[in-house]
């Protein structure tokens, strides 16, 4: 009797964990349906849709059933410290669905936290989660995990690096000059005025091309939500850097608007007003807030960069009063149909020329990944597992 009960449990162990595997497998390829509808359609959320909680949008949320299974990594698109980019197809495609291509960010945990990353991945993956949906950051469409990684599926621009083009342009014309920052002057005022959050890394590097010739900004590695108040974290690249966070007198979202005067002189320019083989001489210069501008600029991009890069936090266009409202009405933006350009209805200046949807001519090759991993041990996952719970 004992034997035959003993052999009904196992059975019955048997029937529900095939059962649970089918709900598994269903819900996963149910995901994916989801993620090819999205890639499929990509329209932009209106800002009242990305400020949702974002488990009840389309994009953004943290997927509790994907697997790194369920993607096909085709080719490294970037490296960092702690973090390598796959250019990724959806495994086991349907038909039709061969085009459907993300990035994949993928961090080992065990390198999070031996690089003190830790608050750093939280605060990015918790920020594009709150942006997620808007025309110009780029969109996670989804988080996960297991064990000893941490993934964000996130859109693939193959366009690659806007400094790519600026360096064999050498500059950009102002028509190109004026797309460009009127899209990241957008991402500001979003960022600013719905989530409080500064960005804190502007630069050419940092904002991709998309397929469409539109801005993509990535990398939200330093930015933080700080609402009304002050930071004191040194982060940013010395060209860009304001002269708050130099002098380290506390900083707010101010500190992106600056930033974003800097980027606009280079895109016209070809290089940063600010500029020495001396990062110290760098700072110098920010400080004193001397800018000289080539004579053949127009009076209107020198009075926005002026006001932009205006040293006195308090006089400083697009930390006055108004906000972003008084850069978007800057006569240098003077034609620019903002309602249009949010929703994607102009063309961009420099549409990339691509062979297909997985195209990745404008990116760099990367060795492949070191075979030896340090182990994820238990002592780690006892301390710093509750901290990417929000994976």
């Amino acid at each position: 009797m004992p034997a035959i009960m003993d052999k009904m449990a196992s059975r019955l162990h048997r029937m529900s964990s095939s059962s649970a595997d089918r709900q598994d497998y269903a819900a996963r390829e149910d995901e994916k349906t989801k993620l090819a509808a999205w890639e499929n359609s990509k329209r932009p959320l209106e800002p009242s849709e990305i400020t949702v909680d974002p488990q009840q949008k389309p994009v953004g949320h943290s997927s509790k059933v994907l697997r790194r299974e369920d993607f096909d990594l085709v080719k490294t698109l970037g490296t960092g410290t702690f973090a390598r980019v796959w250019l990724v197809k959806l495994a086991n495609r349907k038909k039709g669905d061969e085009n459907k291509v993300f990035a994949l960010k993928i961090l080992r945990k065990v390198d999070v936290i031996r690089l003190k990353q830790v608050e750093h991945v939280k605060n990015e993956r918790n920020v594009l989660a709150a942006v997620a949906g808007h025309p110009f950051i780029t969109t996670m469409v989804a988080s996960f995990q297991d064990a000893d990684t941490l993934y964000m599926l996130l859109d693939y621009c193959p366009g690659g690096e806007v400094f790519s083009y600026l360096r064999r342009a050498r500059r950009f014309n102002e028509a190109t000059s004026q797309f460009y920052a009127a899209e990241i002057c957008l991402i500001l005022e979003f960022l600013h005025e719905h989530e409080g959050v500064a960005y804190r890394d502007l630069k050419p590097e940092n904002i991709l091309i998309d397929r469409e010739g539109h801005l993509k900004l990535v990398d939200f590695g330093f930015a933080k939500r700080i609402q009304d108040r002050e930071t004191y974290t040194l982060c940013g690249t010395p060209e860009y850097l304001a002269p708050e966070v130099i002098k380290n007198t506390g900083h707010t979202t101010a500190v992106d608007w600056w930033a974003f005067g800097i980027l606009i002189y280079e895109f016209l320019v070809g290089q940063p007003p600010f500029w020495d083989q001396n990062p110290m001489k760098i700072y110098e210069q920010i400080v004193d807030g001397h800018i000289r501008y080539p004579s053949a600029m127009s009076e209107a991009a020198r009075d926005i960069i002026g006001g932009l890069c205006t040293v006195d936090v308090s006089k400083r266009l697009g930390n006055v009063k108004g906000g972003a409202a008084t850069v978007r009405g800057h006569r240098w933006f003077q034609g620019v149909d903002w309602e249009k350009l949010y929703h994607r209805q102009m063309k961009g200046p420099i549409v990339p020329h691509l062979k297909g949807a997985d195209d990745t001519r404008n990116f760099d090759e990367y060795d492949a990944e070191p075979v030896h991993r340090d182990q994820y041990t238990k002592e780690m996952k006892d301390k710093y597992e509750a901290m990417f719970a929000d994976f």
